[in-house]
């Protein structure tokens, strides 16, 4: 694994000093990526496997279907027996049987002759077509055809669905319930699949209040834990959140070394008297990067302590939102088999007005969509987490730019991708 190096802070105590540097997101997302690949495989059954990330190549060893079957409710016939069949020049035919689904008929149709059958039933020898009900008149034991159908009408043939030998998925692919569906058609009972990245979340500060708890005083009910929970379940995670850790050096090391594939530690990481996460990293582990040059998040760091990633973010809710989703969003991404790229909506719009920025930093600013224009909501205010619920996504202001001038089009990140789509823009989801 590349040895990258901390920017001079890992061996250092910066509490109460300050970053003397901090490293640029590019510097953050090589040291990243160079990081995280997709966990080992697990077998899993097919009833479990919706939504999981693929593990392994699926090539079909069947056809399906495996026999010709019929499409509609009607009767099997020979089509050139149909030919030239209307409702004013009616043709017969004479029954000989009925045919089911899961049944083999046992008798050949001849010439003159048809089946009554039902939707999904084999096609009985003899048969090339399927005339619908509707088309035929009944008469004791014979049929009236009104219509005409030309060879393998209302058929499917074999293999139709699914040939042999197709490669019906490649590893990589997140599964959707009619994928499971599909591996369930051509015989799969399990498949193998990426692990889910286990994940605990350190949540600390002797002035938080248990999520659900009514803020009193000089304490504040904490909002950290109950975000990254649901934004890690979202990535595809396992997660482990046992509540809030007192800022107590020896209670937040034993955190560190839980036994998971990713430590979000969310406060307690800055460069405050008691911000003890960074200096028990760099003790026990290694702390690539603390200190970036990003607004809202610029105190995040991350690092590796044995097999486990640990994310630093920021307690400041908007701050610890824009952490996770630049670093620890990704590598939990990736460990799990997914994209690692935003599971954001993207749209180019023009700006209402102008979106300032300063060079040096990246900024995450927070929009609203109204009138097909984007309008700046915010890009201060680390502890105002309203400021992203009223917010319909995010601009991204790279750290050589100022910013966007009136009228610029820019790339906005959409939080709720459908419903800004088909409720402010008009754009229709499916463009998307």
């Amino acid at each position: 694994m590349p040895d990258y190096p901390s920017r001079g802070l890992t061996n250092q105590d910066v509490r109460m000093r300050g970053f003397a540097n901090r490293a640029t997101l590019e510097e953050c997302l090589k040291w990243l990526d160079d990081q995280i690949s997709p966990l080992a495989a697990t077998e899993l059954p097919l009833c479990e496997a919706a939504d999981r990330v693929l593990a392994e190549d699926i090539i079909c060893e069947i056809d399906v279907p495996g026999f010709r079957r019929a499409m509609m409710d009607g009767y099997a016939v020979v089509a050139t027996d149909t030919a030239g069949a209307t409702p004013y020049n009616r043709l017969p035919l004479d029954v000989i049987g009925h045919a089911f689904p899961g049944q083999e008929f046992k008798s050949k149709i001849e010439v003159g002759q048809c089946v009554r059958i039902m939707t999904g039933s084999p096609l009985p020898a003899g048969s090339d077509a399927v005339l619908p009900a509707e088309q035929t008149e009944v008469v004791g034991n014979r049929i009236w055809i009104q219509a005409d159908v030309s060879p393998k009408k209302h058929v499917a043939s074999v293999g139709e669905d699914i040939s042999r030998g197709t490669h019906v998925f490649r590893a990589g692919r997140q599964l959707r319930p009619q994928d499971v569906g599909i591996l369930s058609s051509i015989g799969r009972a399990n498949v193998s699949v990426v692990r889910k990245p286990r994940v605990r979340i350190v949540v600390t500060g002797n002035e938080l209040l248990p999520t659900g708890s009514i803020p009193t005083g000089c304490q504040i009910t904490d909002a950290n834990s109950p975000m990254l929970d649901a934004l890690c379940r979202r990535d595809g995670a396992l997660v482990h959140n046992p509540g809030i850790v007192p800022d107590d050096p020896k209670t937040i090391r034993t955190a560190l070394h839980d036994q998971a594939d990713v430590i979000l530690v969310s406060g307690g990481s800055s460069v405050g008297q008691e911000d003890h996460a960074p200096v028990l990293l760099a003790e026990d582990g290694n702390l690539a990067i603390h200190g970036i040059a990003i607004r809202p998040s610029s105190p995040a760091g991350m690092g590796r302590l044995g097999q486990r990633l640990v994310f630093l973010l920021p307690g400041n809710p908007v701050s610890c939102l824009c952490a996770y989703d630049f670093f620890a969003g990704r590598a939990i991404r990736v460990l799990g088999g997914r994209e690692r790229t935003w599971p954001y909506p993207k749209i180019r719009l023009p700006l209402s007005r102008k979106l300032v920025s300063t060079i040096g930093r990246v900024d995450y600013a927070r929009v609203i969509i109204a009138d097909n224009q984007v309008e700046p909501l915010a890009i201060s205010g680390a502890s105002v987490l309203s400021s992203t619920t009223r917010a319909d996504g995010f601009v991204v202001i790279p750290a050589n730019s100022e910013g966007y001038a009136p009228a610029s089009e820019v790339d906005v990140f959409l939080y709720d991708g459908v419903r800004i789509l088909k409720s402010e823009t008009g754009f229709r989801a499916d463009n998307f």
